[in-house]
């Protein structure tokens, strides 16, 4: 299974946002409220076009405001701590599944669904899982290794 480069990219650039962003770093680390798309791109060596075009879904979904104007740009609409990674990758229509199979659709061969259904199924699940229980706040605070965990024994 692998994220696009959508989904990746607007975690990259969320990152680089809630690094910059006055009430995520401690006291006297912070640069300024408003960051703008070129300020964005350049630290994380992405597309400013490409950015322009995630940050439209992201405002829409509340995870960003924007001000425009000279020393416009954009900031967080929420503390990092109450946005999840799952939210960003969701936001920019990022599908978090490992299928092959549409819901709803014809199934995996043929119309009747393949032995591996179930499997991919819950391995996406436990993806999703995963990226809701991380926040923004987890990753510019270095709290994500070691967070995975073996799924328990069932008898």
């Amino acid at each position: 299974m692998r994220l696009s480069t959508r989904g990746r990219y607007a975690v990259m650039a969320m990152v680089e946002l809630a690094a910059r962003d006055d009430s995520a770093l401690p006291e006297g680390k912070a640069t300024r409220g408003q960051v703008s798309l070129a300020e964005i791109a350049q630290a994380q060596h992405l597309s400013l076009a490409y950015l322009e075009q995630l940050f439209g879904p992201l405002r829409r979904a509340g995870l960003v405001v924007s001000t425009r104007g000279p020393g416009g740009g954009y900031r967080l609409a929420r503390a990092a701590s109450d946005i999840s990674i799952a939210a960003i990758v969701e936001a920019v229509d990022e599908p978090i599944h490992a299928t092959r199979c549409d819901e709803g659709g014809p199934g995996c061969l043929a119309g009747q669904r393949c032995l591996t259904h179930d499997l991919w199924s819950e391995l996406g699940d436990q993806i999703r899982l995963f990226l809701d229980g991380v926040t923004l706040a987890d990753v510019i605070g270095g709290r994500v290794l070691g967070r995975a965990t073996a799924p328990t024994a069932v008898p």
